[in-house]
């Protein structure tokens, strides 16, 4: 074989191209100080590269106008001629110039190019096969959370409700200001508010730690590739897909992200889909409503939310695609698929404890804040009965009831037109957890409720013991739960576990019927995202399209909470 010389041989970039790199050549060598310090044929092929610091260092020559203005024709005529950009067809040259060298002086020997993740990755990537097995592996995942996380709502709800309360009202009582409005706080404001939305921590804890592992076994780099070909039934770039995967953890990084889109139509549009995924905010609602009405089918039920809500975002976007938006088809989504690999336990212990501590701090802020607020509003009285005071007036007479009755009848026809969902749904557009906090003072923090547990006075030793055997019963409780999860499996004999009681899914039996309390799910899944997502869409696009964001969602989500329950009616399920 004949020795290879790169002199000897130089890549050639077709007629067209070479008869403008010589042109440009002889300019160059007319050049003194450009012939004398660069190689003529380099710089006039990073010219037609449009290589801007090549451009720029040329520019401070003098005498090189008459170049950079031959350099700039060149390329025209070159894109006119090939319909593409000229430095991507001289890269496209070497490249090919490249492969054909390594195919004449490279010798490998034969493998087998198809290999085991080949050739899952035919199935799970499939145009048809690859749908079914997404769904599946979500529904498995849902599933296991509300399965795994159930037994522990129970319990966080007793610890928070029992022994944490007893200890606030004897701390208050030792200061002198048990019984005053300071404990009504405390216990009604704080305990039922925050308390409220903390219950669901185990919940957003083991569904992060499942997405984790999907996302740390490699697979979910492959349900990005999958969907790819959604996006483009609504005309956006693949890369559309990554804002509105990061939606399902959180809006606001959602509509961030489409700060990678090039395209501006692209950005507005993706940003407009994004607040209809689901967010790890609007779960605890799904769960304190699934576990109240489904037990243990609250799985089924945020199945089914969640992908609600990627179909109305897909029908949102074929609408505005048709109508204010006409989007050109852009290029390929190009995506690296990761090896599979067994996920590793820290990195998803990691992730899991973020994104939970988030959700924690988010409580102890805003949550705190919002909670307090909707307590005064709960103590201030709004037509009471002669001689009410100051937080000691049913809830059905405060402010925060006035202000739920005036909305109220907007929601009659989904099937919750009373003023205790309104105004939670009032609140929940601070933040959507704050809808169960909302729902947890109204219902099990207002008079008449129980607060303390009733019965003998207990030490602190005691609570700490009675603490430590009702984890001990719900972590047994949910190794069986998760056990009946397996087809066929019933090692020890029990029925299914029935459903998870705690103070507020009890109140929540008896204010609604399945079916409305479905409807009401539907809404918050739709409606308006939380302030910081709203100031998120008002920052990235202006006022302007955040208003129609707003208008736009609450307007979808009153059509389909409606629709949704009206329908059930029809059908039979009212």
């Amino acid at each position: 074989m004949t020795a290879y010389s790169p002199s000897s041989t130089p890549v050639q970039y077709g007629r067209e191209i070479e008869e403008e790199i010589a042109r440009l050549e002889a300019l160059i060598a007319a050049h003194p100080m450009l012939a004398a310090r660069y190689s003529p044929r380099w710089l006039a092929i990073k010219l037609l590269e449009n290589d801007p610091h090549v451009i720029e260092r040329v520019r401070m020559i003098a005498g090189t106008d008459d170049l950079l203005a031959a350099a700039r024709q060149s390329i025209r005529r070159i894109e006119r001629l090939f319909g593409d950009e000229s430095d991507i067809l001289i890269t496209d040259r070497r490249y090919g110039f490249i492969n054909g060298l390594v195919r004449q002086v490279v010798q490998r020997p034969p493998l087998d190019r198809h290999t085991l993740s080949d050739r899952i990755d035919g199935v799970i990537t499939h145009p048809l096969l690859g749908i079914p097995v997404f769904m599946a592996a979500m529904w498995i995942t849902f599933q296991m959370t509300t399965s795994v996380s159930a037994y522990y709502l129970d319990w966080i709800d007793g610890v928070i409700r029992g022994p944490v309360t007893r200890w606030v009202v004897a701390l208050l009582s030792m200061a002198g200001r048990g019984g005053s409005w300071v404990e009504s706080l405390a216990v009604d404001g704080v305990l039922a508010g925050v308390g409220g939305v903390l219950v669901f921590v185990p919940t957003l804890a083991f569904m992060y730690f499942f997405t984790a592992l999907l996302e740390d076994s490699g697979y979910m780099a492959r349900a990005a590739l999958l969907a790819d070909r959604f996006m483009y039934l609504l005309g956006l770039h693949g890369k559309s897909f990554i804002p509105m995967l990061l939606g399902f953890g959180c809006n606001v990084p959602g509509i961030y992200a489409t700060r990678t889109l090039e395209n501006e139509r692209d950005r507005l549009l993706t940003g407009l889909l994004v607040p209809f995924m689901s967010c790890g905010a609007r779960l605890p609602v799904y769960m304190v409503i699934g576990t109240a009405f489904f037990g243990p089918r609250a799985g089924t039920l945020v199945f089914a939310l969640y992908f609600l809500g990627i179909a109305v975002a897909i029908l949102i976007g074929l609408l505005l695609k048709n109508t204010l938006f006409h989007v050109e088809e852009e290029a390929p989504f190009v995506i690296e698929l990761p090896p599979y690999r067994i996920p590793s336990m820290k990195g998803v212990l990691i992730h899991t404890w973020e994104h939970t501590g988030a959700f924690i701090r988010n409580a102890g802020t805003i949550v705190l804040g919002v909670s307090l607020a909707i307590w005064l509003l709960l103590a201030i009285p709004v037509n009471a009965p002669q001689g009410a005071r100051f937080a000691q007036v049913g809830t059905e007479h405060s402010a925060l009831a006035a202000l739920g009755r005036a909305i109220a009848p907007a929601f009659t026809p989904a099937g919750y037109g009373e003023w205790e969902p309104a105004a939670a749904l009032v609140t929940g557009f601070a933040a959507k957890e704050l809808v169960v906090s909302t729902l947890s003072q109204i219902y099990t923090g207002s008079e008449g409720s129980v607060p303390v547990t009733a019965g003998e006075p207990t030490s602190f030793r005691d609570d700490l013991a009675e603490i430590g055997a009702t984890f001990a019963v719900a972590t047994w409780d949910t190794f069986r739960a998760t056990l009946s999860l397996i087809p066929g499996v019933d090692l020890f004999g029990e029925e299914e576990a029935g459903t998870i009681d705690t103070a507020l899914t009890g109140a929540l039996r008896e204010a609604f019927t399945p079916l409305s309390a479905v409807a009401l799910c539907v809404f918050v899944l739709l409606t308006v995202p939380c302030a910081a997502t709203t100031a998120a869409l008002r920052q990235e696009f202006g006022l302007k399209w955040a208003a129609f964001s707003v208008g736009m969602m609450l307007t979808v989500s009153w059509m389909v909470s409606v629709l949704v329950y009206q329908g059930g009616r029809l059908l039979g399920f009212g």
